[in-house]
């Protein structure tokens, strides 16, 4: 692999080290106790503002339980893998599934949260660099936006950059949450077409 390669690599693993932490439901400060590196530092890798040493990528496909070659994009693709592949599961039994192969910027993952007897207390909150849409396909989806709550149905939509600390909890005690998330890990975000589509088809 020649250096330019190499350079690549390393700055496209900062992104995949997020995506692996975010799917464990763990915080940088969970992965800096355990590792010994600073928050900061984990930070400004995996927003791709670092490239990773040698060192520091050990420690962390071992934290993480992965590949050294999932981590740099080289592991081969599993064969015919189906859209329906098992969800990752967390400490609060939320599932996730992954709607894309990450290769970097946009990525989206389908959430569900379980039924509970009764809401919880307010979530609880995180904060990191990128911006996130969220869109609750059933339930009731309690999202802690900063200072401010919000209950969000079937439908509901909002944005937010993800430096705002935010936490989402099962609003409701008759079933199930379920929503979707597009995150872009360094702030990326989508283009609206809209005035182009109205133009096209004649709709004011």
């Amino acid at each position: 692999m020649a250096g330019d390669d190499v350079a690549q690599a390393l700055v496209a693993m900062g992104p995949r080290l997020r995506v692996v932490r975010e799917r464990r439901g763990v915080t940088l400060a969970v992965v800096s106790r355990a590792t010994g590196i600073s928050p900061s530092t984990l930070s400004r890798i995996e927003t791709g503002r670092r490239k990773p040493t040698l060192e520091v990528v050990l420690q962390l496909a071992k934290e993480y339980g992965v590949a050294l070659d999932e981590l740099a994009g080289t592991a081969a693709a599993p064969a015919a893998e189906p859209r329906s592949a098992a969800p990752h599961s967390f400490g609060d039994d939320k599932a996730v599934w992954p709607l894309t192969r990450y290769v970097g910027g946009l990525h989206a993952h389908k959430h569900v949260l379980p039924a509970v007897a009764e809401p919880p207390g307010r979530p609880r909150q995180v904060s990191h660099e990128g911006y996130e849409w969220l869109c609750v396909l059933y339930g009731r989806l309690w999202l802690a936006l900063g200072s401010h709550d919000l209950v969000l149905t079937a439908g509901d939509f909002v944005d937010f950059d993800t430096r705002v600390p935010h936490g989402v909890a099962n609003a409701g005690s008759d079933g199930p949450v379920e929503y979707l998330i597009m995150f872009g890990p360094q702030g990326e975000r989508l283009r609206s077409r809209t005035p182009l589509a109205a133009e096209r088809y004649g709709v004011d």
